[in-house]
């Protein structure tokens, strides 16, 4: 009698199960491509309860990404919109009523010489935008002075009427590579009275500038530089360094560090201190290495540094001040595959992990005036989707109020269900992880066909995050039937600083082994079904899974994007030759052998895998030449394969929405005609060419 009960307990629990499977649907292509990107975010300067939000829509009856700036209540009931426009404003600035953005005048536009730069103010009191025509050459950087009516802004320095005419009359369209670079120029805007503005030029500087900060006192500007040509090449050009503006008549900036390192992400600390972060682009400490994200301080009065966190074996990924600096600071760390909040006191505090949600944190900002503490930030996890958050107090994370409701339509679809897997590389015993997504309603089920999604960087990693778009696609080929397979390889962050650099010298053969094994165990532990894998890659994925389908003929499907096939082509055309030198172990004429011995170009008569290309047509990260390169080569040996070029794009693919959208259409038609298959098509065509 109990069997009897116990059966038709379960058989009703699986009916339920399935009725409500039924009843909700699973997310669509078109609604996948609808998810809302927040950008940044800005909490009002005056305690005031308010969150200005920069997100991006993708307007497809016109082909571009609209940038969206709304102000938002915290509490979630109003919101204004500011300004909709086709720039990205980079992050806006909020000091007392005034919201600073860069706005680029675009209708106007007939060629780069009649391009428009401004910076919109835009009042809270009012409600209304006022324009400053900044000139042709586009804004770098901008600060608000912190103690009168003005801002700072940089942008390269002009040739004057006469200098350009001789070089137009001298040259006329051709090119002088490098010669027409130059450094900046820094300019302070006083707006007091709208009816006269002033702008003047405050000091030169010879590379970029990057960021821009104005001390507490008015007293000072900070800035970040980077090379001219904005092509990390030598690293001396990335520095920080200060400028008096008291005595600016007489003083030129002065360099305040002087190292292997590029720094990012500048926030004051307190009157006479900079908070920074290194972020794999070399190292504070000694000679140039990467390592992952770390939070520096730097006195500006003895340009002592000290490191922040010094304990914590993860990634530094972003930061904010906790009550003006007074109380620390919190960090956002990535340990493993979830980023979390900690709090310091100070350098030589205990590091703190706050007590929050599973998944991770990201954009977190802080606002503190009169002792009353404001805190925002975004948080997702495989299967919530990302939203703004608030709370008042950090301990409180656990009952943070959701502000806005911007990626719904996500919590009514039947969404794929993720976890973490590890496995061995047997080869050295190292253990490596990942993130495995399912496709909806099989959840831990056995034997599913097998995608290996392989994140880009290499310093990058594979997180428990909501994530929505052409690059980050595990939602969409999940449901679609494929156990996505997102490994953490060698030289990912998030597991330790040696980790990272166990791909130096070994930058595709030793991360590929890892994602091998990984395949390996999934089929011994019954999870994934052998005769239906596939695997797929964008930059950084792109070039390991060129190499891959060289390594293996295992897998009956292959998609990769913008990878690299050949290094010395890499190194000679990339906006990053640095990292090349230092992956590699130094110039091509030094180590040849190594340069073919990473490089798929050399092993691509071993490829047996239809493989899918795409590529952005103006790509300068990954050069264009690589594809085609690939593409060459796979019609040669009678491989199936397509290429697909999208004009006018870099890497990030981030002109026309559609262009994002015809990747994920056409790949996933791609895996529909050949991922299935445990004998595929180009092996037929090689055994009947071989016959003839």
């Amino acid at each position: 009698m109990n069997s009897i009960i116990n059966y038709l307990s379960f058989v009703l629990i699986f009916l339920l199960n399935s009725c409500n499977s039924w009843s909700t649907p699973k997310i669509t292509l078109d609604e996948f491509f609808n998810n809302t990107e927040f950008l940044s975010l800005t909490l009002a300067p005056k305690n005031d309860p308010w969150i200005l939000i920069q997100t991006i829509y993708p307007r497809w009856d016109q082909n571009i990404y609209e940038y969206h700036l709304h102000l938002q209540s915290l509490n979630g009931t109003n919101r204004k919109l500011i300004t909709r426009h086709t720039t990205d404003s980079s992050r806006p600035l909020w000091q007392d009523d005034c919201i600073a953005y860069i706005f680029e005048d675009q209708s106007k536009k007939v060629n780069d010489d009649e391009q428009q730069h401004f910076i919109q103010l835009y009042s809270t009191r009012t409600q209304q935008i006022f324009s400053l025509a900044l000139g042709k050459e586009p804004i770098h950087a901008f600060t608000w002075s912190n103690k009168n009516t003005s801002l700072y802004f940089a942008t390269q320095t002009s040739w004057s009427k006469e200098s350009e005419n001789e070089y137009k009359n001298e040259w006329n369209d051709a090119i002088e590579y490098r010669e027409k670079e130059r450094g900046d120029t820094i300019f302070r805007v006083n707006f007091e009275d709208f009816a006269q503005i002033r702008i003047e030029a405050v000091t030169n500087v010879s590379l970029q500038v990057a960021e821009l900060l104005c001390s507490p006192d008015g007293k000072t500007l900070v800035f970040s530089t980077v090379s001219r040509s904005r092509q990390i090449e030598s690293i001396n050009d990335y520095e920080i360094y200060s400028f008096d503006l008291i005595n600016h008549l007489s003083s030129s900036p002065v360099q305040l560090t002087n190292n292997q390192a590029i720094e990012r992400n500048l926030k004051w600390f307190n009157d006479d201190s900079i908070l920074f972060t290194v972020t794999g682009e070399g190292s504070i400490e000694g000679e140039y290495h990467d390592t992952q994200g770390r939070l520096y301080s730097i006195s500006l009065v003895n340009r002592r540094i000290h490191r922040w966190a010094d304990q914590f074996t993860g990634s530094v990924k972003g930061f904010a001040l906790l009550d003006h600096g007074h109380r620390g600071v919190i960090i956002l760390g990535q340990l493993n595959t979830e980023i979390q909040i900690y709090t310091q006191l100070s350098p030589t505090s205990p590091l703190i992990k706050q007590i929050g949600w599973n998944g991770s944190y990201e954009k977190l900002v802080t606002s503190s005036t009169n002792n009353i503490s404001m805190i925002a930030f975004i948080h997702s996890s495989f299967d919530t989707p990302q939203e703004v958050y608030f709370v008042d107090v950090i301990e409180h994370l656990s009952i943070a109020n959701i502000v806005t409701n911007e990626n719904i339509i996500f919590t009514k679809r039947n969404l794929p269900k993720g976890k973490s897997y590890q496995w061995m590389n047997e080869e050295d015993g190292t253990e490596i992880e990942g993130v495995l997504l399912y496709p909806p309603d099989k959840f831990e089920q056995k034997n599913l066909p097998l995608l290996v999604l392989i994140h880009g960087g290499p310093y990058s990693a594979s997180l428990n995050a909501f994530r929505a778009d052409w690059y980050t696609c595990a939602m969409m080929l999940a449901t679609e039937g494929w156990l996505v397979l997102q490994p953490n390889y060698r030289g990912s962050t998030g597991y330790g600083d040696q980790f990272l650099h166990d791909v130096i010298h070994e930058f595709l053969s030793r991360p590929g082994k890892d994602i091998l094994f990984g395949v390996d165990a999934l089929i011994k532990d019954g999870i994934a079904d052998p005769k239906k894998l596939a695997i797929n890659g964008y930059s950084y994925g792109g070039y390991l899974t060129n190499w891959l389908i060289t390594q293996t003929t295992r897998f009956n499907a292959a998609i990769t994007g913008a990878g690299g096939v050949e290094n010395v082509v890499d190194w000679g055309t990339n906006d990053m030759p640095l990292s090349n030198f230092y992956f590699l172990g130094g110039f091509p004429w030094q180590i040849p052998s190594r340069y073919q011995e990473e490089a798929a170009i050399f092993q691509l008569n071993k490829v047996r895998t239809p493989t899918h290309i795409i590529t952005g047509g103006n790509d300068i990260r990954v050069p264009v030449a690589h594809s085609y390169l690939l593409e060459r080569a796979l019609r040669s040996l009678d491989i199936p394969h397509k290429l697909i070029i999208f004009p006018n794009e870099g890497h990030d693919i981030g002109i026309n929405p559609w262009h994002g959208k015809i990747k994920i259409r056409e790949e996933l038609k791609w895996l529909h005609k050949y991922g299935s298959s445990c004998v595929s098509a180009c092996e037929e065509t090689l055994i009947s060419v071989g016959n003839s």
